[in-house]
């Protein structure tokens, strides 16, 4: 099994039943494929660098999973088709990688204990 992550936009829509739909929808087809989600994240509706497809926001979906490389295609095709995805991109990750993102967020939380940085 390898690890990849998966960035995905989607419209701004003012009823958010509709990326809910799709969200849940991206699950199945992960799940239906064989991929296990270690981590998924919906960072919510922000401004895009660019216009893409005539819109200036969107709503940023990170997913992290771990899989057979049928997964992304699966995954990947369905985006394609799915008219509320206005961009996609799907990376393979190194374990590695994923231990050390970790470890940062466990040291940033760390930090934010109130314990003032005194050691």
């Amino acid at each position: 099994m390898k690890l990849y992550e998966s960035l995905c936009i989607l419209r701004p829509v003012q009823a958010e039943t509709e990326n809910e739909r799709v969200i849940e929808k991206m699950k199945e087809v992960l799940g239906q494929a064989g991929a296990t989600i270690l981590n998924f994240d919906n960072s919510g509706k922000k401004k895009l660098a660019y216009d893409i497809q005539h819109e200036r926001k969107g709503t940023y979906i990170t997913v992290q999973f771990e899989g057979p490389p049928t997964v992304v295609f699966e995954l990947e095709r369905f985006q394609r088709m799915e008219d509320q995805v206005m961009k996609f991109m799907t990376v393979r990750l190194n374990p590695s990688d994923l231990v050390a993102v970790a470890e940062t967020e466990a040291e940033a939380s760390g930090e934010d204990a109130g314990d003032g940085g005194i050691q």
